[in-house]
């Protein structure tokens, strides 16, 4: 068979003889992955992502990669690959080799809404993959048109929505997306209904919410940033999905000062590997990753647009997309959301 010849496999002789050496003598794998471990990586590491090049998770991949590079003393080069809401890309990094040297970006919608809005996703995130690091988060803020709309606050936008039953309209990146959960889950907080507009894309919707065709959204920070900081400011900020306040707004309030219950809400990423990885490369990498992540310039890259540096250990991380898969399952299936 093709796997059990280093040359196919690419891994080296020397880890494979060991693991399969172990295998056969019946002493414990632990010490043979080890082993593995201290010899890790042999090669070129590639970490895979599953957008296209240029977006944020993408920038934020290859500053990963250009840090880990010197940690681990070996190349690690970004390979895009785009669609199906991240799909396609996820499921490369879940058939790799799990020896460390394919990894990959895992963010919300792969790893924790997919499964259940995408019935066809050819991977199952909690058999398929392992979590090894939350890089960061990215909370969500509620924005509304500065100059056209009359609502100067939470308050008063809740008001409104419930004054006008469906009525009022909220827009979105696309079905299924954060931005488009955390308006299903705004609405179940306040017990208030609006009408959902998708569109292609966080440049589209913000188009349409300065235009004054549509009444609010929820939008990324960094992406919000400038609208909010203009002169005059073109989008209003009336509450951010986070558990406090950001450096970047320090003036906006949480949701939770404002009296709105489970509205923290982030479009987090971090680092995952195949099932199967050694837990001893696991460890090396999160160690890795932790370093980069407390460096001054990255952590600065990371907090100045208004994201939350991430870091910790693999469980986490895994405990963080156990919790949110089980969250937005359970809005999914209730709201009856399905992809465009």
């Amino acid at each position: 068979m093709a796997n059990q010849h280093p040359k196919a496999s690419g891994k080296p002789p020397r880890r494979r003889s060991l693991l399969a050496a172990a295998c056969l003598l019946g002493l414990p794998l632990a010490a043979a992955a080890q082993d593995a471990a201290r010899d890790y990586p042999s090669k070129t590491i590639t970490l895979i992502v599953p957008y296209a090049a240029g977006g944020s998770s993408d920038v934020r991949a290859r500053q990963i990669a250009q840090k880990i590079s010197v940690t681990l003393g070996q190349s690690v080069i970004v390979d895009n690959k785009p669609g199906a809401n991240g799909n396609i890309g996820t499921n490369a990094i879940a058939k790799a080799a799990p020896d460390g040297h394919v990894i990959g970006l895992g963010n919300l919608a792969p790893l924790a809404v997919n499964k259940t809005l995408m019935p066809n996703t050819p991977f199952d995130p909690a058999t398929d993959l392992v979590p090894v690091i939350l890089l960061e988060k990215g909370p969500l803020v509620l924005v509304v048109n500065a100059e056209k709309s009359p609502h100067k606050s939470l308050k008063d936008l809740i008001g409104a929505l419930k004054a006008a039953p469906g009525k009022m309209s909220y827009a979105s990146a696309g079905s299924g997306g954060s931005f488009h959960l955390a308006g299903e889950m705004f609405k179940s907080s306040v017990g208030a209904s609006a009408v959902h507009i998708p569109y292609r894309g966080g440049g589209p919707a913000t188009n349409d919410l300065l235009a004054g065709q549509v009444d609010y959204m929820f939008d990324m920070v960094p992406a919000a940033l400038g609208y909010l900081k203009s002169a005059p400011p073109k989008l209003r900020p009336l509450a951010v999905a986070h558990d406090k306040r950001l450096p970047s707004l320090p003036d906006v309030p949480t949701f939770a000062e404002l009296g709105v219950k489970d509205m923290e809400i982030s479009n987090w990423f971090g680092i995952v590997a195949p099932k199967g990885t050694p837990k001893p490369i696991i460890d090396k990498l999160n160690q890795a990753i932790n370093r980069a992540l407390q460096e001054p310039d990255l952590a600065q890259r990371i907090t100045a647009p208004g994201n939350v540096v991430g870091g910790g250990d693999p469980k986490a991380f895994a405990d963080l997309v156990v919790a949110e898969s089980r969250r937005w399952t359970q809005l999914i299936r209730e709201k009856g959301i399905k992809p465009e």
